[in-house]
């Protein structure tokens, strides 16, 4: 019985290991290309405020989530940014080609979501980035790129990846 068991733990260790190395992978495949100066380029939010990542990231670590109104996989991780929010987190996001500003505001409305949103209708700001999968999140300290994943990513997910944004 013992040696089963031990069996059983073990090669749930290697699945683990696995698992986490094509993860890692996965996030450096598909990690988003920051373009130059993209720190200094100014961003307006659908409230109408002028920000831009380095002022946004000087003082804590900011969460930027691209996502989209029509992302299947988005609908399990936008609520998770909604609450960091709520809670006081730095956070941003911007919505890939999902209408027009007014469509964005109808769509968070409706799902009952509030956090700051950079519209970006056509997907110019999408591509400077490179971002080839939604959602993709990324975490900025001091104006510099600190952490990168794209697909699903869990509420502690992101929390961790900010905390060790204000350690490292």
């Amino acid at each position: 019985m013992k040696s089963k068991l031990r069996r059983l733990l073990r090669e749930g260790l290697l699945l683990l290991v696995l698992l986490a190395g094509v993860m890692l992978v996965m996030d450096w495949w598909r990690a988003p290309q920051a373009p130059a100066a993209f720190g200094s380029q100014p961003l307006s939010t659908l409230q109408g405020q002028q920000v831009t990542l380095d002022n946004l990231s000087q003082d804590k670590p900011l969460l930027v989530y691209f996502w989209a109104s029509w992302c299947g996989v988005c609908r399990f991780t936008t609520p998770d940014v909604a609450k960091l929010a709520q809670q006081g987190e730095n956070v941003l996001s911007i919505a890939l080609q999902s209408g027009s500003g007014q469509d964005v505001e109808r769509y968070l409305s409706k799902k009952g979501l509030s956090f700051p949103v950079v519209n970006d209708a056509n997907g110019a700001l999408s591509r400077s980035w490179q971002i080839s999968a939604t959602p993709t999140v990324m975490v900025i300290y001091k104006g510099k790129v600190v952490s990168t994943t794209s697909g699903w990513t869990s509420y502690w997910g992101m929390k961790l990846r900010m905390w060790w944004a204000s350690v490292a």
